[in-house]
């Protein structure tokens, strides 16, 4: 009888260390873990910093084609002299960027 229960106490003992290892090892790493969590969490701010940058870039484009719908002659001269190149024989261009 006391074999039977002591061997019943071990194997008790036993599933509850397999399973906290088992919960131990699966919180700290795999898909759900906190490794994963952290990566995930820096990807999500790169995302965020990506969406920031591509919406200033998007506004700035929305800018420049309410510009050319407008028909704003400066913006017009600007692009066309930058694009093509273009200046006069007495004009002096300096390039700023």
């Amino acid at each position: 009888m006391k074999i039977i229960e002591s061997f019943k106490n071990k194997k008790i003992i036993l599933m509850n260390v397999f399973l906290t290892l088992y919960v131990g090892i699966n919180l700290t790493g795999g898909e759900r873990g906190l490794y994963s969590y952290f990566e995930k969490k820096k990807l999500h701010q790169q995302l965020i910093q990506k969406e920031t940058f591509l919406n200033s870039e998007l506004q700035s484009l929305k800018h420049k084609i309410k510009l050319i719908k407008n028909n704003d002659l400066d913006y017009l001269d600007m692009l066309y002299r930058e694009t093509l190149r273009y200046g006069t024989k007495d004009e002096i261009l300096i390039k700023l960027k």
